[in-house]
């Protein structure tokens, strides 16, 4: 089998990872508003557990305020206690046709526990990046015992896959750094 399928697979998998705590920090409440920390909120609806962006439009009319516009006006009072709900320290009030959410000042010690949240969420990337590795590599390991490369090629390979995955920790790192800037950033 081609060396490269391995590769681009393990690739693939890496930057899906990549995307996905890059997501995640999204939802983390900076100080500025961002329609990401409100995107993936349950809402009880039509009888069932709903994501918010799938029954509302989320906006920032400013840097310090969201405003959820409901697609269906029954959904404004479950969309503001699904809000509520959430723990994002975030207060939801009906205004009028839409839900409007005041973002509140961060006092220091919050902000110190969203760069641990944040690390937290950096670490489960590069976990997940290092469980790529090891299942390319252990399907390295397993086509050498099939005969189809030699212990070179594995060597080599081995340290091909390495470096993609130095590359994407240190893209989680970077990330992460960012990310602290700007939760501390006041």
């Amino acid at each position: 089998m081609d060396k490269n399928v391995f590769l681009k697979e393990m690739e693939k998998s890496m930057q899906q990872t990549l995307e996905h705590t890059l997501r995640q920090f999204g939802t983390l409440h900076t100080g500025k508003a961002s329609t990401q920390m409100l995107e993936n909120v349950l809402v009880e609806v039509y009888g069932s557990k709903m994501r918010l962006k799938d029954i509302a439009t989320i906006t920032t009319p400013d840097a310090r305020s969201l405003r959820v516009q409901a697609w269906d006006q029954n959904n404004l009072k479950p969309i503001e206690k699904g809000i509520l709900l959430a723990n994002l320290g975030i207060h939801a009030s009906v205004m009028g046709e839409s839900v409007f959410c005041p973002l509140p000042e961060l006092s220091g010690e919050r902000r110190k526990e969203l760069v641990k949240l944040a690390g937290g969420m950096a670490e489960e990337g590069k976990v997940s990046i290092r469980g790529c590795r090891h299942e390319t590599l252990e399907t390295i390991k397993a086509e050498k015992k099939a005969g189809v490369y030699t212990e070179d090629d594995e060597k080599r390979l081995g340290k091909e896959v390495q470096a993609i995955t130095d590359r994407y920790v240190a893209k989680i790192d970077d990330i992460l750094l960012e990310k602290t800037k700007e939760l501390m950033e006041i």
